[in-house]
């Protein structure tokens, strides 16, 4: 059974970084791209970013050149850089594969941007 545990949110004020981890167990990682979404309070969970097999990477337009993503297949983990963090920002974050995500979510890591 594939396991996702994320980590390394917390509270940070604006302008500040983070660096999100996922680690994956339980399936070959290195074959899938996989994504960092996230779901703030009241609001459908999105994808802000995928990085794929060979390390291309995708962003979506509101994360576009604060945040990167990157990947240790040796390690089963993603990382979220996120840098010039917004109030807007704040969300529970997860990891998935991307497409078609697993069908267990981790408990997600939350971030909230606050002064």
């Amino acid at each position: 059974q594939v396991q996702l545990v994320e980590s390394g949110g917390g509270l940070v004020q604006p302008g500040g970084s983070l660096r999100l981890s996922c680690t994956a167990s339980g399936t070959i990682f290195s074959i899938y791209a996989m994504g960092w979404y996230r779901q703030a309070p009241g609001k459908q969970r999105e994808l802000v970013a995928r990085i794929g097999i060979s390390g291309t990477t995708v962003y979506a337009d509101s994360v576009k050149g604060r945040f990167t993503i990157s990947r240790d297949n040796a390690k089963n983990t993603v990382y979220l850089q996120m840098n010039s963090l917004k109030p807007e920002d704040t969300a529970v974050y997860y990891c998935n594969k991307e497409p078609m995500p697993f069908a267990s979510w981790g408990q997600g890591t939350q971030v909230t941007v606050s002064s």
